[in-house]
């Protein structure tokens, strides 16, 4: 995988997360120097921003420290996003020695969207463009209900869900950045798993995504998910490695 393939995901992916991020307060994806962060917009108290996460590709662990430090409001924490043929060995040394532990790896994927095979649909699926469905889903997931915006046919963003009668089972969405789309919150309730509800849905998105002008669908990945996004199209084009400070800005 080329390095110009990886940094074009990566600011995929840091747009579409500052998206789903600013469903709450304003947060922004911004190109600062050679890196992509994202963070709050301006705050009035300084103590009420969130973390940063300055995301990188290819920089010594020690240039990226020294710029991120010079330039973070606060709390911050690195995203490495090492590549297939990059030294893990060596990159988890360096980021050691220049003060940080890794947290969680992620597998960062993506699809083409040249070729989305055809796949059977256990459930009933359907793109959420109703206050109903909306308001079901925000019960099950705990979160604020969708903005009715969402609904419209040109939204940038897309929900799609499973449904069992009434009932949400199974959801995700599709974030639009720029040219390519970003996929966040894929996820089917336990008891309705290993009934290929997964791929379904994301053959669905993926269909619309084309469909929409996206030439790139973009997403990070658990280990798990890892075995299922190939199925669908999707490739592994890197790792996501989650590093944080020991001690943090204005900490001794």
């Amino acid at each position: 995988m080329a390095n110009s393939d990886i940094d074009r995901a990566i600011e995929v992916f840091a747009r579409g997360v500052a998206f789903s991020r600013s469903r709450t307060y304003p947060c922004l994806a911004e190109h600062v120097g050679r890196f992509w962060v994202i963070r709050d917009a301006e705050r009035k108290r300084a103590g009420d921003y969130r973390r940063e996460e300055w995301i990188t590709h290819g920089i010594p662990a020690a240039e990226v420290d020294a710029f991120v430090r010079k330039n973070t409001r606060g709390r911050f924490c690195i995203c490495e996003i090492r590549g297939p043929d990059e030294d893990d060995m060596q990159i988890r040394a360096a980021y050691k020695a220049a003060g940080y532990r890794l947290g969680n790896t992620e597998p960062f994927m993506a699809h083409t969207l040249r070729r989305i095979p055809k796949m059977p649909e256990p459930f009933p699926l359907q793109r959420v463009t109703t206050q109903e469905i909306a308001n079901r889903l925000a019960a099950i997931t705990k979160k604020r209900p969708m903005s009715s915006d969402y609904f419209l046919p040109d939204s940038p963003v897309r929900v799609y869900v499973a449904l069992d009668g009434k009932e949400p089972i199974g959801w995700t969405q599709s974030i639009k950045a720029g040219k390519s789309t970003w996929v966040s919150d894929v996820y089917v309730k336990p008891q309705y798993r290993r009934r290929g509800i997964g791929k379904s849905m994301l053959v669905r998105m993926l269909c619309d995504d084309r469909a929409h002008g996206s030439k790139w669908s973009v997403l990070l990945a658990s280990h798990t998910g890892a075995l299922l996004y190939p199925n669908v199209g999707y490739e592994q084009i890197g790792t996501l490695m989650l590093y944080t400070p020991r001690k943090e800005p204005g900490h001794s």
